[in-house]
């Protein structure tokens, strides 16, 4: 399994767990607009996704990135050149993916967000558009990941709209749309190769 992949999961998982009794670390780290636009703590904007709301949170988080950052690591790390190519992927969809939200709450003291859900939403919506039909497990119910593309799409767009939870339903969906956009700027052969398999469908 590559270094730079085992690193990010180490790393989140130690985090996580340590805030999870320790509430400084946890208001240190975590996306609280006031702390950027007043102090300029700008390290917030990706020490969120070190961080998350409790163990089924960070298990569900990591899991998904486990699985599908062992096939996309290698891809990215060939992709920027270098064995943490991956890494500045995943860096980058931790800071786009919450951009938005920043933006749209930067006058919010009471507004908060963790997790590094935005992130996993790239890598994994980079491996849709590399396999599209492949088989996933979406909680015990196996569908195309292109299936699963589509209905998590329509259900974050819905969510995010209703803004009735406390899961920040728009980091998932421009960490979705970076992780597509970032790897058809980067290798733009990958839309044909796409495609292809899309319209090739295995029934």
């Amino acid at each position: 399994m590559p270094i730079v992949l085992i690193l990010i999961l180490v790393l989140t998982c130690v985090v996580s767990f340590i805030a999870f009794s320790n509430r400084k670390v946890m208001d240190d780290l975590i996306l609280w607009p006031p702390a950027i636009t007043r102090k300029r703590e700008y390290y917030r904007l990706l020490t969120y996704g070190l961080i998350h709301a409790d163990g089924m949170h960070l298990l569900f988080n990591m899991l998904t990135l486990y699985f599908f950052g062992r096939a996309m690591a290698p891809f990215y790390n060939v992709l920027l050149g270098g064995s943490f190519g991956f890494g500045v992927f995943y860096l980058g969809g931790l800071l786009v993916s919450i951009l938005p939200t920043y933006l749209k709450n930067r006058h919010r003291s009471d507004y908060y967000s963790m997790g590094a859900s935005g992130a996993v939403c790239a890598v994994l919506f980079g491996y849709i558009l590399l396999a599209p039909w492949t088989p996933i497990l979406v909680v015990v119910i196996p569908m195309p990941a292109i299936i699963y593309a589509v209905l998590y799409i329509a259900y974050s767009v819905y969510m995010d709209r209703r803004s009735q939870d406390n899961v920040n339903h728009s980091a998932h969906l421009w960490g979705a749309a970076y992780g597509v956009i970032f790897t058809l700027v980067l290798k733009p052969q990958v839309l044909p190769y796409f495609l292809a398999l899309l319209f090739r469908r295995p029934f």
